[in-house]
């Protein structure tokens, strides 16, 4: 079968930076549902477009076409005092960004009476290289088409 809107996509990917740095060793699968549901970047989504299992190819994304480009504005500080008890450096809250709708920021530093913040992805800003092997594909399930992601053992649990 081929890789088309509706199809249920398992992949092994390896993801690594412009300096060798890995991300994902690809070892775990994981599935997608193909067809623009914002499930996988668009540019991956785009090469595998009509491949099917068996397929391997590998990609490099820019940080526009990946996690984007960083944006200082999101990057904060709190004071300590008003800071949730039990979160730590590396842990996430969720605040009011700056263009006032909510998102996560992750903790980056608890220095004295202040907590550094980022709201930017931990990747963004990185060029990005996917080594991707198409493991399977299937026809989607209905459920999984109106909840605009694949179910299952590589997929998405309720």
């Amino acid at each position: 079968m081929n890789i088309t809107k509706d199809t249920a996509v398992t992949l092994r990917m390896k993801v690594t930076d412009s300096q060798g740095n890995i991300y994902d060793d690809g070892k775990k699968p994981v599935s997608y549902l193909h067809g623009d549901y914002d499930n996988l970047f668009a540019k991956l989504e785009e090469a595998l477009e009509g491949q099917e299992a068996g397929y391997q190819t590998t990609l490099e994304l820019s940080p526009a076409d990946a996690f984007g480009e960083r944006d200082e504005a999101l990057v904060t500080t709190m004071a300590k005092v008003d800071f949730p008890p039990g979160v730590k450096v590396g842990g996430q809250i969720q605040r009011t960004g700056p263009d006032g709708e909510p998102r996560y920021y992750f903790v980056t530093k608890i220095k004295g009476p202040t907590v550094l913040l980022d709201g930017n992805h931990p990747l963004c800003g990185k060029t990005l290289r996917f080594a991707i092997k198409v493991v399977d594909v299937r026809a989607a399930t209905a459920e999984e088409i109106a909840h605009q992601h694949v179910h299952g053992e590589h997929g998405h649990q309720h």
